[in-house]
C-alpha cells in the first residue's frame, strides 16, 4: 500500500522536496503531492514544510484556510520542517519581524530566525548524522539564512541527530556537545526538524530517514 507525503506548496523550496521524495525506492511506495488547500492536506499521511520565508508561508497558510488544519495535522501525523519550516514547527521564536511570527508548534524548541546572519553569510557543512542510510558518509548541509536552535522545553524528549562542527561556530563554546546552538537536526517523536536545506542537494537520505523512521512506524501504530 502506498504512503502519501505532502509538501506544503505555498512558498519556498517545495518542488525540490517533491523531487527528492519521488527519487525514493522503498518497500512501501511513496506518493508525493503538493499541498495548497485543506482538501489536499486531508489526503496526506505525512507532511513536509519547506524552507522559504516563514512569515510569508504563515500568511499564505492563513489566507488559504490552512492554519488550523495544519495545527490539527501536526498533533496527529508526522511532519518535517526544514529551515523556515523548522521555525513554523517550533514552540517559540526569537527575532521575529515587527508584526510577529505565527507558529504551528509541534516541536518543543525555541529558535532564532536568521541565526547565522544574512543570505551572504550562507554556507555548507559536512554533517555526521545519526540514523541515516550509509551513516559514515557525511551529509552536505546547506545553510541559507538558517535559523538557530536556542534551547529545548524542560523535559522535552528530543533526539539530536546532527550538530554543526565546532570550527564553523561564530564564537567558541565552553562545551559544544551541551549547547543547543550546535544542533542542526533533531527529532521529537514523529516530527523531524532540520535548520538547513536537505532538499537542495541530490542526496535523498534525509527524505529516506523521514519516511522510514517517522512516517512508516506511525502508520503501523495507528
Amino acid at each position: 500500500m502506498s504512503v502519501t507525503i505532502g509538501v506544503l506548496a505555498l512558498q519556498g523550496a517545495f518542488a525540490e522536496h517533491q523531487k527528492r521524495l519521488q527519487s525514493l525506492r522503498l518497500k512501501r511506495p511513496i506518493v508525493s503531492i503538493l499541498v495548497k488547500t485543506p482538501d489536499d492536506l486531508q489526503r496526506c499521511d505525512a507532511l513536509i514544510i519547506p524552507g522559504g520565508e516563514s512569515t510569508t508561508i504563515a500568511l499564505l497558510a492563513r489566507l488559504a484556510g490552512l492554519i488550523e488544519p495544519l495545527k490539527e495535522f501536526i498533533r496527529n501525523k508526522p511532519v518535517w520542517g526544514t529551515c523556515a519550516g523548522a521555525i513554523l514547527l517550533s514552540q517559540s521564536v526569537t527575532g521575529a519581524k515587527k508584526d510577529g511570527q505565527e507558529l504551528l508548534g509541534g516541536v518543543s524548541v525555541d529558535i532564532a530566525r536568521n541565526g547565522w546572519g544574512s543570505q551572504v553569510e550562507s554556507f555548507e557543512a559536512a554533517l555526521e548524522v545519526k540514523g541515516l542510510r550509509e551513516p559514515t558518509v557525511p551529509f552536505t548541509g546547506i545553510f541559507i539564512r538558517a535559523p538557530v536552535v536556542l534551547g529545548f522545553a524542560p523535559d522535552a524528549s528530543i533526539q539530536i541527530l546532527a550538530r554543526l562542527p565546532p570550527r564553523l561556530l561564530p564564537e567558541p563554546l565552553a562545551d559544544e556537545n551541551d549547547d543547543a546552538r550546535t544542533v542542526v537536526a533533531l527529532r521529537q517523536g514523529k516530527h523531524l526538524l532540520t535548520t538547513f536545506h536537505p532538499e537542495l542537494t541530490q542526496d535523498d537520505r534525509f527524505h529516506d530517514y523521514f519516511a522510514r523512521k517517522c512516517v512508516f512506524p506511525t502508520l503501523l501504530a495507528s
